[in-house]
């Protein structure tokens, strides 16, 4: 079983949402409806699952506008300051986020896999 099916088995349990179609592009919080504890939950599921250690704030993407405002008062170009700080995030997904900011929160499915893919490294 590949990293993505494996993660919609998490979240089909974790959330309870057997009928609900997932993919790469779908949103963890906005599509899903994940809240927090949900958060808490699937980080333990991944660790347990896969073996990795899971740093929340960086998996849930939660320090990536900090780190974008930080990138900005240094002077840095913002989206290679991301792609170290989320080495885990290709440049053309950090500029993907950065365009998203606005709708909310803005983790994807496939955010997991490559955090997955990426610790298991």
């Amino acid at each position: 079983m590949d990293i993505l099916e494996q993660i919609k088995k998490i979240l089909i349990e974790i959330l309870d949402i057997e009928n609900q179609e997932i993919t790469p592009e779908t949103y963890v919080i906005r599509d899903l409806d994940a809240e927090s504890i949900d958060l808490l939950e699937l980080a333990v599921a991944l660790n347990s699952k896969f073996n990795i250690e899971v740093k929340d704030d960086e998996l849930f993407l939660r320090t990536f506008r900090f780190h974008m405002t930080e990138a900005e008062e240094q002077g840095s170009d913002t989206v290679q300051y991301l792609v170290h700080k989320f080495p885990f995030l290709t440049k053309s997904r950090v500029e993907e986020i950065m365009s998203d900011l606005e709708g909310g929160p803005t983790l994807k499915v496939k955010d997991l896999i490559s955090y997955v893919a990426w610790r298991s490294e």
